[in-house]
């Protein structure tokens, strides 16, 4: 049986906030989209794009963004990535609904979205503290046996950071 895997990527830097232009509708800087390019290029040497993989991302544009890099560096279709609002400004329980929500016949799930909420899903669901950087990925492992909705508090296994 295939362990599943869990990777929570925070998106990349940001333009600053600003009163010109509100939170959600912030864009990557440059630096932001050349970071996760690299990131990117180190999770292909690690992760098996087919059909049994998920991506789902936050509807702001930073992580939208952020998604799509991820997306074309890893040869997975923009247009198969699933938009959730829900994950905007979340507290770790509302992201971890999504990912419970996730059909158990995908096996790899790659959600992205922002902090604190996704540090704070890494602790809890694996009992091991982070702070998720920009463009960071903590990858997950399930249990054997485990689909993504048998997933909860201290369930999963930080297998790595990629910085």
């Amino acid at each position: 049986m295939q362990l599943k895997t869990l990777f929570i990527i925070r998106h990349a830097k940001a333009e600053e906030h600003s009163f010109a232009k509100q939170d959600f509708d912030r864009n990557l800087i440059e630096k932001g989209e050349e970071r996760t390019h690299r990131i990117a290029q180190e999770l292909k040497d690690i992760i098996t794009i087919d059909e049994q993989t998920l991506f789902i991302s936050s509807t702001a544009n930073r992580a939208w963004q952020t998604a799509q890099i991820f997306a074309d560096v890893l040869g997975y279709r923009r247009d198969m990535i699933q938009l959730e609002d829900s994950i905007y400004e979340s507290h770790h329980f509302n992201i971890l609904e999504v990912i419970n929500q996730v059909p158990a016949t995908i096996h790899t799930v790659l959600l992205f979205g922002h902090n604190p909420g996704l540090s704070n899903a890494v602790d809890y669901i694996t009992d091991r503290p982070v702070m998720l950087k920009t463009a960071n990925v903590a990858e997950i492992t399930l249990p054997e046996g485990f689909d993504f909705s048998n997933l909860s508090m201290n369930t999963g296994t930080l297998t790595r950071i990629l910085d």
